[in-house]
């Protein structure tokens, strides 16, 4: 996975509580199927935590606030 995507990723969650996949994939303008992967890997790395609320999946950076 792209260095470069995985960087992206995480500089667009540290603006923001949390996001959906899809809203990443939109902000740093990437293929929704590349952003899920390297979500995926940052997640397995512990670099960001996946969070559900009534059904739906967010991504955040670990102990990011929540409001």
């Amino acid at each position: 996975m792209s260095e470069d995507l995985r960087e992206k990723i995480l500089q667009y969650l540290a603006t923001v509580s949390q996001a959906r996949n899809k809203e990443v994939a939109r902000a740093v303008g990437m293929d929704k199927t590349l952003v899920d992967k390297a979500i995926a890997e940052l997640a397995k790395e512990g670099k960001i935590e996946y969070r559900s609320f009534g059904g739906i999946t967010y991504v955040a950076l670990p102990g990011k606030s929540e409001s």
